[in-house]
């Protein structure tokens, strides 16, 4: 058994049931189970069902919400935006499943196949190991799972050791909506059971959330099968002399720091036209003082906790050094449990920590450039990347750096933590391997198969 805890209060709010790795052939023997029935369901069935589940969330939706406040610390007002979205991922899935089967392959087409005519079809892999991150402990499921149900997968899924309840509360929805229960495994455990399904022959896809070092783990692990990863970012934005700065501060605001910025694509270096830099710097940290941190169950709450007190305190000694490498505090870093303040930073060095890697914490850093050229060139200095943004009035220079910039997504007038269900999502440059958004992974999880007819005579009985 495991304990899960509310980040605020450090209460244990449950426990749930842990597998060992070597109990990883009987979770095997039922996701070929799984992959049986799975196969078996129609399309309508599977549309069906996951619409079903869509609207028995949306009616449970506070439930829910007071669910993800509890285990992940996500403040309730942003928890019911994460609910509404799962609804929406759901829905879209369910959408999929019903358009997405295939296409006519034109034969006729190409001279010496004249006779012949057929389709593609799209086929399931079979068994999806699913591995998911505590930062969105519904909507990041979900979309892992819609797809890959719309699909006719089999799913064997692992979420967060700290945020488990989320995911197995959106399994059980989904089986009261009709889901055959063993298409779906739940396997709550540690790296060990984790390894054994990945490296398992008869997992064909692995889809990970998570970071780096994790990543590369899985990638090393999983033999001949088809990887889609989500590793994380170190966004970028860059703020023109030309852009509605009022617009963008509280853009960057809320995308830096949206979920204790525990967030893929939160916002984490701006970079500011030195014309302006001063002026947006001001609005920026009078803007960040004016968030209330504190209990996630508050209305008024704008920044819950982080995941865990370590994490805040982690976040706090990774400042530190940057502050003694010569960063500017502007505003922040002070801890508390696991409550850490939203923090702004100048003049950072490029060879900080902070400024090289994913903070994944309610940090943020400024930086003044001279010229767009710099400014584009400071952007895709890391070597990874998920989304970047840009404020500009000008259409022809937003247009030249959505083309520029070394981004998975580039956000126009909009902060870089942006994200719609439906749009294609990831990363560019080291670690990039696939494309969630629901279209997107449904593509992924499925296979296609040609069938082709040659009529071998032209004479019509």
């Amino acid at each position: 058994m495991a304990s899960v805890h509310n980040p605020f209060t450090g209460e244990v709010i449950a426990s749930v049931c842990t597998v060992e790795a070597r109990a990883v052939g009987t979770v095997l023997q039922r996701a070929r189970a799984g992959r049986r029935v799975a196969g078996a369901l129609s399309r309508a069935a599977r549309a069906s069902i996951l619409e079903r589940t869509a609207h028995l969330i949306e009616r449970r939706a506070e439930s829910f919400a007071h669910l993800i406040v509890s285990e992940a610390g996500k403040t309730i007002v942003q928890a019911r935006k994460e609910v509404a979205r799962a609804v929406n991922t759901l829905a879209l899935s369910a959408a999929e499943a019903r358009r997405n089967a295939g296409e006519v392959v034109p034969f006729d087409a190409y001279e010496g196949s004249e006779k012949r005519q057929g389709w593609f079809t799209r086929e399931p892999l079979g068994i999806i190991a699913a591995i998911t991150p505590f930062n969105d402990p519904l909507n990041l499921v979900a979309h892992k799972l819609g797809p890959a149900i719309a699909g006719g997968n089999a799913v064997i899924l692992k979420p967060s050791a700290l945020t488990p309840l989320s995911s197995l509360r959106l399994v059980d929805t989904l089986v009261e909506a009709g889901l055959p229960e063993e298409i779906v495994t739940v396997v709550n455990g540690g790296a060990d059971i984790g390894a054994a399904i990945v490296s398992a022959a008869d997992v064909r896809m692995v889809s990970f959330t998570g970071g780096f070092a994790t990543g590369e783990a899985i990638s090393r692990t999983a033999g001949l099968k088809k990887l889609a990863m989500d590793l994380g970012g170190n966004a970028p934005v860059i703020v023109m002399d030309d852009a509605d700065l009022d617009a963008a501060v509280d853009s960057c605001v809320s995308g830096a720091f949206w979920a204790a910025g525990q967030n893929c694509i939160g916002t984490q270096r701006i970079l500011i036209d030195r014309k302006v830099y001063e002026s947006f710097r001001d609005a920026f940290v009078a803007r960040t003082k004016l968030l209330r941190v504190g209990d996630p169950s508050d209305e008024h709450t704008d920044v819950g906790p982080m995941i865990t007190p370590e994490a805040a305190r982690a976040t706090r000694a990774e400042v530190d050094a940057a502050v003694a490498q010569g960063a500017v505090l502007l505003c922040g870093n002070h801890v508390s449990g696991s409550l850490y303040t939203p923090t702004v930073l100048e003049d950072v060095p490029a060879t900080c920590t902070i400024w090289q890697e994913e903070a994944f914490a309610p940090v943020v850093v400024l930086q003044p450039f001279d010229s767009f050229e710099d400014a584009v060139e400071q952007a895709n200095a890391i070597d990874y990347s998920l989304h970047a943004g840009i404020f500009t009035s000008r259409l022809d220079r937003a247009l030249t750096a959505a083309r520029l910039l070394q981004a998975g997504g580039v956000m126009i007038n909009d902060s870089s933590d942006y994200r719609f269900d439906a749009m294609p999502f990831g990363g560019f440059k080291y670690g990039s391997m696939g494309r969630e958004g629901v279209r997107f992974a449904f593509e992924e999880m499925t296979q296609p198969k040609v069938v082709c007819v040659n009529h071998i005579s032209d004479v019509v009985q």
